[in-house]
């Protein structure tokens, strides 16, 4: 089922949510039954349509209460945390000391954080790719510059198209330090990546090039029949493993991470219970329904 869910929200809720975040521009973390409430979200363009089932879900049992999500990467909803203009800071990597440190001194308060989910970084090619499997030794020559055809990873005699997520993305920082700087610290990006701004920029770069290779979080890539997820390697001897829920959580899976919600201080109020009900029972069935893997649950 080509796209799988992932394909349905990203133009239904976004645009539905953009509006909504017109509408709703101040940020509103009490209310009550009766009281029209908003909740802003923002971040992590990884969680982006997590986000948006989960707000879509929850505004159906909750009326009264209007969710507003908006992605930009895991940067962006940081940021908008410090500022003031979220309730919920979506990530797909974990906060730093220094923002943390900023937003307690912006805000008075200290950052809460919240693991909603786990993902597993998918590494996608184009199924006419023959290339099936890849060290980790190799990915980070791939990335850092080192490795630009091919044929040196067992393919075709063809220049590779290296993709990533921009520097303001969670995930563009997580594949730096745990896959591009393997084994070496002081490798960056090299310069013939390719930065995209959307994790779906990159997916449909991949679906349509067989010399591309991107990175995407799992939910991107499953059920997609116009992309190949390949097995990674830990090392040469090491057995290839693809990103599942099984690998993920048992630690097979090399390439894997939390995905986190941030607020300023304890959450209150209806935001609150906007979290409580994405980490219970319903809100972890829409983290399996969108091919990530719920916290909390065998």
């Amino acid at each position: 089922m080509p796209g799988g869910p992932v394909r349905f929200f990203v133009p239904v809720l976004l645009g539905a949510f953009l509006l909504l975040s017109l509408l709703d521009a101040a940020c509103s973390t009490g209310g009550g039954a009766g009281a029209a409430t908003s909740i802003q979200v923002k971040g992590s363009d990884t969680m982006v349509n997590l986000g948006g089932a989960w707000a879509e879900a929850f505004m159906a049992r909750r009326p009264d209460v209007s969710v507003a999500v908006t992605g930009g990467g895991s940067g962006t909803g940081i940021a908008a945390l410090a500022n003031g203009t979220t309730d919920i800071a979506q990530s797909s990597r974990a906060i730093s000391q220094e923002e943390r440190q900023k937003i307690a001194a912006a805000a008075g308060a200290e950052v809460r954080e919240f693991v909603a989910g786990l993902d597993g970084v998918a590494v996608v090619v184009n199924p006419a790719n023959p290339v099936d499997v890849l060290t980790l030794q190799q990915l980070s020559d791939i990335y850092s510059g080192r490795i630009r055809n091919w044929r040196d990873v067992g393919g075709r005699d063809q220049a590779m198209v290296v993709i990533a997520r921009d520097t303001n993305s969670g995930t563009h920082e997580f594949f730096k330090e745990h896959v591009v700087r393997f084994r070496d610290p002081s490798l960056e990006y090299g310069p013939n990546v390719m930065f995209l701004a959307a994790s779906e920029a990159g997916v449909e770069e991949v679906a349509s090039n067989p010399r591309a290779i991107a990175f995407v979080g799992l939910g991107y890539a499953a059920r997609r029949d116009d992309l190949k997820v390949l097995r990674i390697r830990q090392d040469a001897d090491a057995p290839a493993v693809l990103p599942t829920a099984e690998t993920v959580r048992s630690g097979q899976y090399s390439i894997a991470r939390p995905l986190y919600l941030y607020t300023v201080g304890e959450p209150q109020g209806v935001v609150k219970e906007y979290i409580d009900w994405i980490l219970g029972p319903e809100g972890q069935e829409i983290v399996r329904e969108l091919d990530f893997i719920p916290v909390g649950q065998e």
